[in-house]
């Protein structure tokens, strides 16, 4: 055997024991919450193993959920080399877990977005089976999800897992079928709003700052609006989505207090940005270090109301059950004891931990090439479409805005980048036939130009030479050879295909693990 050999093996093995330390690591979590609930919670019976059972589910759900859903957060700020894969599991961990414990409530709804009639279910028993099935199916729909790299809506699932068990323990007419449908509509809402808005945000930064001959110039006075309209943005996003189960403002007034948090912030960076302005040089980037910092603080500020909002999807049917369990019955709201918010808030951390990084490098690389301006553009979709939709009454997620907001920054990369090769082109062929050094000068003025001397140099050459005749076909053909891919085709399908099967997928897992539990008890 050779010594290649060896070194493949060892590679193997190396790999191997990774990946068993991540295993361990997360049955010792789950381990410790089978114990403390059955030692420490003190409830026997039947109902109490099922809530022992339920809390194990309930931490491998919140492990998943961190594995899965925290990546949209960080993925393009690690992308984009702002900050390393290491510090941002690190920030994401401890914002998430805050984000749980400060933020997260103490009454949660029993069936999670009124997608389940509680008066359909009233038996205790179906309601605990029920709700031990829809955290089981979630979190296995998560698991898989993450296992081959595509970030689902974690709310999708455990609402699709909660459909498939309540419609299998009561029946169809158990079902809020009007909710669902406005959970469908998500699916395309989301990912166009998020992408229409990061591509919007990315086209004013080319206008207004790269595509300027004096990029440091333009820098000094757009950057200070941008950073103040991402400060009025978060400051907006964390006081109602992730300070409002603490905190109770109508919107009028949370945009009242972002909008002075935004003025303050603008006010600061312009002269902060003047400060900097001498030591940048007139190139891409140079003007990239000017967000890192704010998409670190983006990155922790989306991790916050991230754990305060979607914490939920792991600890609401635990605290469901947990509430059945103590008082015989279903009740629509249930208090969540400061365990069952641990299980939640630590399983975040630990998921996110092991298994986060895979996810962070499919958001953040593998679907198109992000710089800090590109991630900036992202982390401004993600918070101020959630705004714009909770104004308007628009349902949609969290995940796919994000995701939206990738894809919709690579498509616009892919129309800028065609146009501008059609241009170039476009340049060579009225140049036919002149010496080489008057076509470079002329391509060297071209790139250096505004976007406005820039069209006026155009009309100019196509006013001195005859416009080709082509037919519709040969215009097709010429496209073709002017497209730029930028964005990862394989990914995007890939990613959209788990969006449309979450719900189903997890609803089918939810209601076969509920008669698997139904046909146990009754054996």
């Amino acid at each position: 055997m050779e010594l290649k050999d060896f070194n493949d093996i060892e590679k193997a093995t190396k790999r191997g024991r990774r990946e068993f330390s991540r295993l361990g690591i997360g049955l010792l979590f789950v381990v410790c919450i089978m114990i403390y609930t059955a030692l420490g919670v003190g409830v026997t019976g039947t109902q109490g193993i099922m809530l022992v059972v339920a809390a194990m589910i309930g931490g491998y759900m919140a492990m998943n959920i961190g594995a899965n859903d925290v990546a949209n957060n960080v993925g393009p700020a690690v992308g984009s080399r702002a900050i390393t894969m290491t510090g941002a599991i690190i920030i994401a961990a401890i914002f998430e877990v805050m984000g749980a414990l400060i933020a997260g409530g103490d009454v949660v709804s029993t069936i999670r977005g009124g997608i389940i009639n509680p008066a359909a279910i009233s038996d205790s028993n179906r309601f605990i089976w029920m709700m031990t099935a829809a955290l089981l199916a979630g979190a296995l729909w998560l698991n898989f999800a993450t296992a081959v790299g595509a970030p689902v809506s974690t709310t999708h699932s455990i609402v699709g897992a909660v459909l498939g068990a309540g419609v299998a323990a009561g029946g169809m007419e158990a079902a809020n079928w009007g909710t669902m449908g406005s959970i469908a509509a998500s699916w395309v809402i989301s990912p166009v709003l998020g992408g229409a808005v990061a591509a919007a945000f990315l086209f004013w930064i080319k206008r207004s700052i790269t595509y300027k001959p004096d990029m440091v110039e333009a820098a000094k006075k757009t950057v200070p609006v941008l950073i103040g309209l991402m400060a009025f943005a978060f400051s907006t996003y964390l006081i109602l989505k992730g300070l409002n189960k603490i905190w109770k403002v109508d919107f009028w007034t949370a945009c009242a207090i972002g909008a002075g948090i935004g003025l303050l912030t603008w006010f600061l960076m312009g002269i902060s940005v003047k400060g900097r302005a001498a030591s940048l040089s007139n190139c891409k980037a140079s003007i990239n270090s000017l967000f890192t910092m704010p998409l670190i603080f983006a990155a922790a500020l989306l991790s916050f109301a991230h754990g305060a909002n979607d914490v939920a999807n792991a600890i609401g049917p635990l605290a469901a059950i947990a509430d059945t369990v103590a008082h015989g019955e279903v009740h629509g709201k249930a208090g969540i004891p400061l365990w069952i918010m641990l299980v939640g808030a630590i399983g975040l951390a630990v998921g996110l931990a092991l298994y986060g990084p895979k996810l962070i490098r499919t958001v953040g690389s593998e679907i198109t090439e992000l710089d800090q301006m590109r991630a900036f553009c992202i982390a401004m979709a993600a918070a101020l479409t959630v705004i714009i939709a909770s104004q308007l009454g628009l349902p949609v997620s969290s995940t796919h805005i994000a995701l939206g907001g990738v894809f919709g920054v690579g498509f616009l990369r892919e129309f800028i980048k065609s146009n501008y090769s059609q241009m170039i082109d476009e340049i060579k062929e009225h140049h036919l036939g002149t010496d080489k050094e008057v076509v470079e000068t002329f391509l060297n003025r071209f790139a250096k130009a505004s976007i406005k001397d820039k069209q006026e140099m155009l009309d100019q050459l196509k006013a001195r030479t005859a416009q080709a005749d082509l037919s519709k076909y040969e215009r097709k053909q010429m496209r073709k050879v002017y497209r730029h891919e930028l964005v990862k085709r394989s990914a995007a399908f890939k990613i959209a295909a788990a969006w449309i099967i979450t719900v189903p997928a997890s609803a089918l897992m939810a209601a076969m693990i509920y008669f698997m539990i139904f046909g146990i008890v009754h054996a």
